[in-house]
């Protein structure tokens, strides 16, 4: 099911300040590097009740970052599919699934909610389903780049950090 992450992301703010957390507003995938734990969003994906986790455990400070999806994205994808060695039918869906994409412009396409808990950073992150698709569209398309074109060590597309945990 795909998730309307621009509603979600007002309720989160509205209740965050409701509730009276600090919100300090990051930037989306500014935690890689960072030791973190994540939240099952599959099974809970209850914001609310990651939230009462962090207040429970004293918490005050909430880390808010969210990221809308932008064309240059596609275009980018588009490039590097110029660089792939593939059949015309191959690059003809790629093509076809990074157009189908375009109508998100605009949209949410990740929000992060986190917070610091001895050394550990506690991270509830959403995708919709149409951008977990399109980073794999993307995935792939990195795949089939000639091996000097890109770096085997990176499991992510290369655009942006691999969201693809949730």
């Amino acid at each position: 099911m795909d998730l309307d992450l621009g509603t979600l992301k007002r309720e989160i703010l509205e209740y965050l300040d409701a509730s009276g957390f600090a919100v300090f507003r990051s930037q989306p995938g500014s935690l890689e590097g960072l030791p973190k734990v994540l939240w099952d969003c599959e099974r809970f994906p209850d914001y609310q009740m990651f939230l009462d986790a962090a207040r429970k455990v004293g918490v005050t400070l909430i880390l808010f970052a969210s990221r809308d999806f932008e064309v240059d994205e596609i275009e980018d994808a588009m490039g590097q599919l110029e660089e792939c060695d593939m059949t015309r039918e191959e690059r003809r869906d790629y093509e076809r699934r990074l157009r189908e994409t375009k109508v998100h412009e605009g949209a949410a396409c990740s929000l992060e909610l986190a917070f610091d808990h001895h050394a550990r950073m506690y991270v509830y992150e959403l995708h919709p389903d149409w951008y977990e698709e399109f980073l794999a569209t993307c995935d792939e398309i990195v795949a089939q780049l000639p091996e000097s074109g890109h770096d085997d060590d990176s499991s992510s597309s290369g655009f942006y950090p691999d969201y693809s945990n949730n």
